[in-house]
């Protein structure tokens, strides 16, 4: 995308990301709204003297943020920076903003398969498609573009990986390190997984665990009133959206999935009780 040469990896350079969070007068924190989510940067983001604007999307956030434009019932935090820009400076709308905006509104989305049933939020895309980005050309460079390794990783686990339970209407693909390894893993190839296991019949809470160093990442995802965010703030220490969250656990993969099993049978417990209620 147009300025990603300009972008700093904090899991790369962490002491020069801190050093440039010290200096700054003013912090943006997009897409996220709790400093403590933020690992590594939490502490300088705590001791930064810069003012701080929050842009985000999230439902429930923190505190400790100077400006705060949240927005829960909007699509994507590129749409929320797209009516900033416009009330701002209408005109500084060029074509490489939009290209990123409407990266930003699609991956976000899901390729506009959720969180999205607004009209404002293809309002929004047709303005920025207006500016001249190809849009059939950017949608292509994010999702046709994968690695061999990648597609051979995502055939594996869809045949191996995938398991399903019926009785709680969920299913769920787990990946160790060592299998990861073993298909050449980029940062980024187990980007969508989740969702080939939401595909199923009625299947309408999906999860992913995926094995790191010192914990087990977990990304959910769901149709219609199954509230992953609930789910994960309850069980995994994490968030997110009705339909798109997620969490970590801090033990063992296999301990993970067990656990996973146990809340979500009380999970649907509770949604069931919930929904019985006069």
């Amino acid at each position: 995308m147009p300025g990603n040469d300009e972008i700093m990896i904090a899991e790369k350079n962490p002491d020069v990301a801190a050093n440039t969070i010290t200096e700054a007068d003013l912090i943006f924190c997009l897409d996220y709204n709790d400093i403590e989510r933020t690992e590594n940067l939490k502490q300088p983001l705590k001791n930064s003297k810069a003012i701080t604007v929050l842009i985000d999307h999230h439902p429930q956030p923190g505190k400790g943020f100077d400006i705060v434009f949240s927005y829960i019932n909007t699509s994507s935090t590129a749409e929320i920076v797209f009516k900033l820009i416009k009330a701002i400076d209408k005109d500084k709308l060029n074509k490489d903003i939009a290209a990123c905006l409407f990266a930003g509104i699609m991956t976000d989305t899901g390729s506009f398969s959720y969180g999205c049933n607004n009209p404002e939020t293809f309002t929004i895309c047709a303005e920025l498609i207006r500016t001249g980005i190809n849009a059939e050309n950017i949608h292509r460079l994010v999702y046709d573009t994968y690695s061999v390794s990648r597609m051979k990783l995502l055939g594996y686990c869809l045949n191996e990986k995938l398991t399903v339970l019926p009785e709680f209407n969920s299913a769920y693909i787990c990946l160790t390190k060592k299998e990861l390894e073993k298909f050449d893993h980029q940062e980024g190839d187990t980007e969508g997984v989740v969702n080939y296991a939401l595909s199923i019949r009625n299947i309408d809470l999906a999860a992913l665990f995926i094995e790191k160093d010192d914990h087990v990442k977990i990304s959910l995802r769901s149709i219609g009133d199954v509230n992953v965010n609930d789910f994960a703030r309850e069980f995994f220490n994490g968030g997110g959206h009705v339909n798109a969250a997620g969490g970590k656990y801090l033990k063992t993969i296999s301990s993970a999935v067990e656990y996973f099993e146990s809340a979500l049978a009380k999970f649907r417990k509770f949604e069931n009780s919930q929904t019985l209620k006069p």
